[in-house]
C-alpha cells in the first residue's frame, strides 16, 4: 500500500460516496441522486457539498474530468482515477476492520 493512499485516509462520509458513484463516469446530479439511492435516503448532497468535494478529489487526482454531456454542455462528467480506486480499497479494508472490531468488543452486532 503505498503511503500516499494512507495520506488521503479517513475519507469523510460524502467522499467515499462520492468516489464509490464514480466508478462508471456521471454528471454532478447523477452522483447526488446515485448516493442518495446507496446510501437508502440517508445521505442528501447539497451542490455546496459536492463541488467543494470536487475541487478536493481532483487536486488529490481521485477523479478527473471527463468532458461535458452531450445533452447538456453546463453538465461535466467525472469518473474516479485507478489511484481513486485504490483509495476506495484501502477505505473498505479499514472500515471492515473497524466494524469487525467494533462487533468482537461489544459482544455482537445486535447488543
Amino acid at each position: 500500500m503505498a503511503k500516499s493512499i494512507m495520506k488521503l485516509s479517513p475519507l469523510t462520509e460524502a467522499s467515499y460516496y462520492i468516489l464509490l458513484s464514480l466508478i462508471e463516469p456521471l454528471h454532478g446530479y447523477g452522483i447526488i441522486k446515485k448516493v442518495e439511492g446507496m446510501s437508502g435516503g440517508r445521505i442528501r448532497l447539497a451542490a455546496g457539498t459536492l463541488y467543494g468535494a470536487f475541487n478536493s478529489l481532483l487536486a488529490h487526482k481521485l477523479i478527473v474530468l471527463m468532458g461535458e454531456d452531450e445533452n447538456n454542455k453546463r453538465r461535466k462528467i467525472y469518473q474516479i482515477t485507478p489511484l481513486g480506486k485504490e483509495l476506495i480499497q484501502y477505505e473498505i479494508v479499514r472500515l471492515q476492520e473497524m466494524v469487525e472490531n467494533g462487533i468482537k468488543e461489544t459482544g455482537g452486532e445486535n447488543d
